[in-house]
């Protein structure tokens, strides 16, 4: 049976995620299952989308006020990027503290993050700590016994393949992943292991260069 949907007039014309993410397991966080993550931090993008959360993180030293404008502005389950790349040690761990107050439901560390810091995490917070791997090279075993609860994939093309050689040895640990630009290239990695995809949406200026584009016709 076709699932009904109501649209609106004005709201119909959101960003969808694609559908070959229905076919995964999704994570259950929480009780809610999650299955498409957005990933970016644009407010706008993320009011009007029907992702199941939104994964926020962005190429600069995270800041709380970043964070608490983010999940002030949706209804959906934002999993905030706390550092462990350029920012390190104790600062990552406070502003993790500070994500958990603010409301997110995770909390996302970069790929060079040191167990110990993780660790740290996981002995201030109940939200779950979502690690970043960036190739089939990574300690997964230290990853989870140092409190991480999510494995956020994100090896560029080889994603796919790398969560395959990570769900080989842990049949049972989560697994986010960037699924890529096309359909196939998601269903590739649903394939592969991966219980929930991140996408990448287009940029507000593609966005507004249809949108003129059709204005001018």
């Amino acid at each position: 049976m076709k699932t009904p949907e109501y649209s609106g007039n004005l709201r119909k014309n959101i960003i969808r995620m694609p559908e070959s993410i229905e076919a995964a397991t999704g994570i259950r966080v929480f009780g809610r299952l999650l299955k498409s993550f957005i990933f970016t931090t644009d407010v706008a993008i993320i009011r009007n989308c029907n992702a199941d959360a939104v994964i926020a993180v962005y190429p600069f030293t995270p800041q709380p006020i970043i964070t608490d404008a983010i999940v002030q502005s949706t209804d959906k389950p934002v999993f905030a990027g706390v550092g462990g790349g350029t920012t390190r040690g104790p600062r990552v761990i406070g502003l993790a503290i500070d994500a958990e107050r603010q409301g997110a439901m995770g909390v996302v560390v970069n790929a060079p993050t040191s167990n110990v810091v993780i660790t740290g995490i996981k002995a201030s917070l109940e939200i779950p700590i979502i690690v970043t791997v960036v190739s089939e090279d990574t300690d997964i075993h230290a990853r989870l016994r140092s409190g991480s609860a999510v494995l956020n994939v994100s090896a560029g093309p080889r994603t796919a393949e790398v969560v395959r050689k990570i769900r080989a040895q842990h049949p049972e640990v989560p697994i986010i992943a960037t699924g890529g630009p096309t359909e196939a290239s998601i269903a590739e990695t649903i394939e592969a292991g991966a219980n929930a995809i991140t996408y990448t949406p287009p940029s507000t200026a593609d966005l507004f260069k249809g949108m003129m584009e059709s204005y001018r016709k």
